[in-house]
């Protein structure tokens, strides 16, 4: 089966995010391996398992792509916003293990975190919505 270039792309995001994670699981190992508790700060351990998850999630997400009815550049712009927002939210829990400065990022919100949120929740809704659409019209139009 020939790939399309956005699933392509995606798929390297994919292998990329997941690169992140094992990368993230060496910082988690080592903050358990020192800490008196053996435990790791909770953003370290959090930036760790959503790399793992948002990785598997965008392979998902290429097989919708590849399956999908739109144009690639549809496709592509869609998957990119989810993969934007998946990094996005990876990076802002490293920043959080970095600066070991809340263990809720929610405890003290404030109005750009929720204006955050709900870029993402839109980001990553639409552009889901977007693709499972074309995949519809792809295999069932």
């Amino acid at each position: 089966m020939d790939l399309t270039t956005a699933t392509k792309i995606t798929l390297l995001a994919a292998g990329l995010i997941f690169l992140l994670a094992l990368i993230l699981g060496i910082w988690k190992y080592r903050e358990m391996s020192v800490n008196d508790d053996h435990l790791a700060h909770p953003y370290v351990d959090i930036a760790h398992r959503a790399a793992l998850l948002y990785s598997f999630a965008t392979l998902l997400i290429a097989v919708f792509v590849q399956l999908s009815g739109w144009a690639d550049w549809v496709n592509l712009t869609a998957a990119m916003v989810l993969v934007f927002f998946f990094v996005a939210a990876i990076a802002s829990y490293i920043a959080h293990g970095l600066r070991r400065d809340t263990t809720n990022q929610f405890e003290h919100a404030d109005a750009a975190l929720h204006a955050s949120m709900a870029a993402l929740i839109i980001g990553e809704v639409g552009g889901f919505a977007v693709l499972l659409a074309g995949f519809i019209d792809g295999q069932f139009g």
